[in-house]
């Protein structure tokens, strides 16, 4: 189950109703840079660094991206592949 950037954006806004929008922010740039690297993993077959035989193609640095939140800008990593060009993660759609 993946959540838009509307359904993201709710949720910050209830938790930022009581202050602490840094720690949000940082809470969220947090897990969000995670599911990303889950994503990626699945999409190649393989985690960073992990030799499979399964394995589509291979990891090569990343590029960033803004997600503008309520909660702030979060500064994201988007994994690049040697193989798969058109990869993009659901979460900046």
């Amino acid at each position: 189950m993946t959540l838009s950037e509307s359904a993201i954006n709710e949720i910050l806004a209830v938790i930022n109703e009581g202050g602490g929008t840094d720690l949000v922010r940082q809470l969220a740039q947090f897990g969000i840079q995670e599911l990303i690297e889950a994503e990626a993993t699945e999409a190649i077959g393989a985690a960073a660094w992990e030799r499979s035989p399964e394995r589509l193609t291979h990891r090569n640095g990343h590029r960033m991206r803004t997600l503008s939140t309520k909660a702030g800008d979060l500064e994201l990593g988007i994994p690049k592949f040697r193989k798969l060009s058109t990869y993009s993660s659901a979460w900046l759609r």
